[in-house]
């Protein structure tokens, strides 16, 4: 063959040439995993459309969290699923909600684990929305607008009693405008200033949200969030939504979901230098888990290369269920 011809297939002969020329690696530094905790005793529940992920009571919480920090998985990420539920989400708030008290509990059982308390309403109000609604009824219908400025109290207040619980990080997911900068203020003026905000600065109104619904039980009881949460075909609104969030005082910003918005997470890795969090939400575990259960996919092979691709497209930290089967399949190698 005439010179020159280019030989890529050098670089890929072996399995040690192939792991020293490898340009994108996951670590066990970048995942964190989620938490449903709940009331009750004795409660370990598998989530039906979630199988090996489990509503915990504060009792049976321990040895899960256990296991998360024996595998090295430096963070969590709690949900709350309350005792009583009203209209306005007090239990999101209370010094003795659920996400307060778990916080407490695990960060007396391991002061290193960082604890990343989900900042919204929408598990702790009776009608499912992420903020105040103004129901009014028409032709026999429900309907109703989330008022945006008035829900920003609210999650001021619930994000202000997670950090006094001792939360590491305030996640805001709720998509109200203006939402970090009313809890950075809240955060300053309560005395917190040193709490960082992972605001859910690009959250899609998905279908891949299915499984979580019924894990938290926060299904809309009327309409859907798609007059707060973005339009799955829009693009260049996602860089509107998170240059607001950067003005107003986030410290990492985050796509949600990931396995369909790569190209966003890459657009936001290029423009904006603050850590980037991917969510590998539950409509993605449960794909997975559900095809591999079937033994029509390898699990271990295709969430490898899965959350490999969210960190190449500029991922910083992933948010993912398989955080526990990832950190065991690394200790493996």
């Amino acid at each position: 063959m005439s010179f020159p011809i280019v030989r890529h297939r050098r670089l890929r002969q072996s399995a040690g040439m192939r792991n020293m020329v490898r340009e994108t690696v996951l670590n066990v530094n970048d995942l964190i995993m989620p938490i449903f905790v709940t009331y009750g005793q004795g409660v370990k529940n598998e989530i039906s459309s979630m199988p090996g992920i489990y509503h915990f009571s504060l009792d049976t919480l321990k040895a899960e969290v256990d296991e998360i920090v024996a595998l090295g998985i430096p963070a969590v990420l709690l949900f709350g699923i309350p005792e009583t539920k009203d209209s306005v989400g007090t239990s999101a708030f209370v010094e003795g909600g659920i996400v307060q008290e778990a916080t407490r509990l695990i960060k007396g059982w391991y002061p290193d684990l960082l604890v990343v308390a989900d900042t919204c309403l929408c598990e702790f109000t009776d009608h499912g929305h992420c903020g105040m609604v103004h129901t009014f009824e028409v032709d026999g219908h429900i309907h109703g607008d989330v008022m945006n400025d008035e829900s920003l109290e609210l999650l001021t207040k619930t994000a202000v009693s997670q950090a006094k619980a001792g939360a590491d990080i305030i996640a805001p997911s709720n998509m109200m405008d203006g939402f970090v900068q009313a809890i950075r203020t809240g955060l300053d003026e309560a005395g917190f200033a040193h709490v960082p905000i992972m605001s859910y600065s690009v959250k899609y109104a998905s279908a891949f949200y299915g499984p979580f619904r019924e894990a938290a039980d926060s299904a809309p009881q009327f309409g859907d969030r798609k007059t707060y949460q973005m339009d799955p075909a829009n693009a260049r609104e996602a860089l509107r939504e998170a240059e607001s969030d950067v003005l107003e005082g986030a410290d990492m910003l985050m796509v949600k979901p990931a396995l369909a918005y790569m190209d966003i997470i890459r657009t936001l890795k290029d423009q904006f230098d603050l850590p980037l969090v991917a969510y590998n939400v539950s409509g993605e575990y449960s794909m997975v888990k559900a095809a591999a259960m079937q033994g029509w996919i390898s699990e271990k092979a295709i969430v490898q290369e899965m959350l490999t691709g969210m960190k190449r497209a500029g991922a910083d930290i992933i948010i993912t269920y398989f955080a526990k089967d990832v950190a065991r399949w690394m200790q493996e190698r």
